[in-house]
């Protein structure tokens, strides 16, 4: 079993920036790709970046290139997302995801998701 638990969301003006953490323990992750995930209001989640474990390949949604960066530090078991440029489209709660190596942007490929953090900008 893997659990995962984000961190980091919070309440910020646009054009701000926050991190966001996601812990992983339980199994060894040395081989999972992971990934955050969001989700508005009223709307279906949405892909937002990924990164496989040895951080040798990254993939971000057309909505956040540019803006939103997503790192590693494997030897921590912990996966962040830098979110810089906030816009109050970013709203949303946003999810942590393990999944095989070859996850790709579908939620469906991911195996284990953490609870979840609440990001809010304002306008």
């Amino acid at each position: 079993q893997v659990q995962l638990v984000e961190s980091g969301g919070g309440l910020v003006q646009a054009g701000g920036s926050l991190r966001l953490s996601c812990a992983a323990s339980g199994r060894t992750l040395s081989s999972y790709t992971m990934g955050w995930f969001r989700q508005a209001p009223g709307k279906e989640r949405e892909f937002v970046a990924s990164i496989t474990w040895s951080g040798s390949s990254t993939n971000y949604a057309d909505s956040v290139k540019g803006r939103f960066t997503i790192s590693r530090v494997s030897t921590k078991n912990t996966v962040y997302v830098q979110m810089n440029s906030l816009k109050p489209e970013d709203t949303a709660v946003y999810y942590c995801a393990a999944g095989p190596p070859r996850a790709g942007i579908r939620g469906s490929e991911y195996g284990y998701w953490g609870q979840g953090t609440q990001v809010t900008v304002s306008s």
